[in-house]
């Protein structure tokens, strides 16, 4: 578990990685002085919102690398390279509002029938990675929360986020993966 002041450091690091590339098209030092903790290998997301509205979203769903390294290049990818969004504009700046997501390192969620699914996900808590073949979808927890979806509304979308039919849950040759996460924003 990170502290409060780890989140506050990692969405300061986001904002400046972000400002940083945008203004003076560089990428930022990893600080030195991090807490050692935040050197360790974890996932994360940086959501940026503009006006409540999403404005880029992108991150490591794995604990591939270390963390201070992977908020710096998903901060930069989710302002540049969403392929949702235009990049954000330097004159943006003022109005995103950064958010950090560190994750738990997601746990495939073992079945024997997929309807069973309704009863090991928890709403608010849990985000999901389906994964069918090439075809992969993450959504964050908070996802759920924010459009009031129930336990089969964020499987289906889940599912629609990897590019596949919105019952795909429900097959037998489909691995869904759930993990947490702390958020940190501005």
């Amino acid at each position: 578990m990170l502290t409060s002041e780890d989140g506050k450091f990692l969405v300061q690091l986001a904002r400046k990685a972000i400002v940083t590339y945008l203004v003076d098209k560089e990428i930022i030092k990893i600080p030195e002085d991090a807490d050692p903790k935040l050197r360790d290998n974890m996932g994360v997301f940086v959501t940026l919102n503009r006006e409540n509205q999403l404005r880029g979203c992108i991150g490591y769903p794995e604990p591939v690398m270390p963390l201070i390294n992977a908020v710096v290049d998903a901060a930069i990818s989710a302002a540049t390279r969403d392929p949702r969004f235009n990049p954000v504009t330097p004159g943006e700046l003022d109005q995103i509002n950064v958010e950090v997501s560190v994750l738990t390192k997601p746990v495939l969620i073992d079945v024997k029938n997929p309807t069973e699914y309704i009863e090991k996900i928890n709403i608010g808590q849990d985000g999901l990675i389906v994964e069918r073949g090439p075809y992969r979808g993450l959504l964050l927890p908070q996802v759920a929360t924010d459009w009031g979806w129930n336990v089969e509304e964020l499987l289906s979308n889940t599912c629609m986020k990897a590019g596949l039919s919105s019952d795909c849950w429900q097959l037998n040759d489909v691995k869904i993966y759930k993990f947490s996460s702390q958020i940190f924003e501005e």
